[in-house]
């Protein structure tokens, strides 16, 4: 009853904003060049920029793919396309991955999606995107996408959660029925039709939405500075591992089933690692000579240009790449179609407003 009245304030604000878009008061830009957004109503961790990367690779063989991001954490503002040798400060880390990973692609950040996208569209004919993604996009309601992708965590069904500050809702999960598609991420490596419909009853996904059941692939370790790292250390049995993100349990998990002793230091989500974070990390390499120091591909982003890392330190810098993969092939072979089979041949570069 408590929690209720404390939600209530926050809970009308976001009924009264949806109920204004859905009746055209607050109005929506529909683009002609197609826009694909890919977001979650759970706050943090449900894997959208692996599944944004997924669909950039779906699409650039075919298209000229530009991805639109806010940029989180980042300190400077407005519109910005992202260089491979800007910093995390400068563009965000989930950006910054993804353009150091598609250089055949263009990344750009800006908080006003709307305006992202029409500064995107208004570059150059021989760089102008046909296809634009839109990452962490789902509340973003002000830009109506061709296709409204929504992620959804297997662990954290919608309707057994609360609204912020109580839960880790920052939407109402009855926002579920904008979706043209849902991906249930982190699922297990194998679940039947049974544990498949439990899933969808507990997140009252229609059955005329289609659904695809998505896991963690975890990819080989690499060195975050390549031309310093010492490969030996990815065959030790103890790790330190050090993680500035939402959820890591399912790395843990993982992890756990390939060495025999795991050290976790942890820090807040987009952690920016400080002077003193770097010296904790030195002295743990200095107490364990044999382990790896291992992070995400994410935190690998803000570490890249951090001064101050020594050149022994960042010797036993790794990090591990992660995908978003399907369960099934027939799964993968249908999200291709949907992705791909939306996309008309030709595209114009305008806007209408709804």
């Amino acid at each position: 009853m408590i929690s209720k009245v404390i939600l209530f304030p926050y809970y009308l604000t976001l009924k009264m904003r949806n109920r204004l878009y859905d009746k055209g008061i607050f109005k929506s830009y529909q683009f002609d060049v197609p826009v694909i957004s890919i977001g979650n109503i759970t706050a943090g961790g449900t894997g959208k920029t692996p599944t944004t990367e997924l669909v950039v690779r779906l699409l650039k063989p075919q298209h000229k793919v530009a991805v639109l991001s806010r940029g989180y954490k980042r300190k400077t503002r407005g519109f910005r396309i992202v260089d491979t040798d800007a910093t995390t400060r400068e563009v965000g880390d989930e950006p910054l991955q993804i353009r150091k990973k598609y250089e055949d692609v263009i990344v750009a950040v800006d908080a006003n999606r709307t305006r992202g996208i029409t500064q995107l569209l208004s570059l150059p004919q021989e760089i102008r995107p046909e296809v634009i993604v839109l990452d962490d996009a789902f509340q973003h309601r002000k830009v109506r996408p061709l296709k409204n992708i929504l992620l959804i965590d297997y662990n954290r069904p919608l309707f057994r959660d609360n609204l912020l500050p109580i839960g880790r809702l920052r939407d109402l999960p009855e926002q579920i029925r904008r979706a043209d598609a849902i991906i249930i991420t982190k699922s297990p490596e194998h679940l039947d039709e049974w544990e498949r419909d439990i899933i969808k009853k507990a997140n009252r996904i229609n059955d005329d939405c289609p659904c695809f059941f998505a896991r963690i692939k975890y990819c080989p370790i690499e060195p975050i500075f390549a031309e310093l790292g010492d490969k030996r250390y990815i065959y030790s049995k103890e790790v330190g591992l050090f993680t500035g993100i939402a959820n890591v349990k399912p790395l843990m998990m993982h992890l756990s089933d390939i060495y025999e002793q795991i050290t976790h230091i942890s820090y807040r989500d987009h952690h920016e690692f400080t002077r003193s974070n770097i010296r904790d990390i030195e002295y743990f390499a200095r107490c364990n000579p044999q382990s790896l120091l291992l992070t995400t591909e994410k935190d690998a982003q803000r570490l890249v240009s951090n001064r101050h890392l020594t050149p022994e330190l960042k010797k036993r810098l790794f990090y591990i790449p992660i995908e978003t993969e399907f369960l099934t092939g027939e799964e993968s072979y249908h999200f291709r179609n949907f992705i791909t089979g939306s996309i008309p041949s030709e595209q114009v570069s305008s806007s209408t407003l709804f």
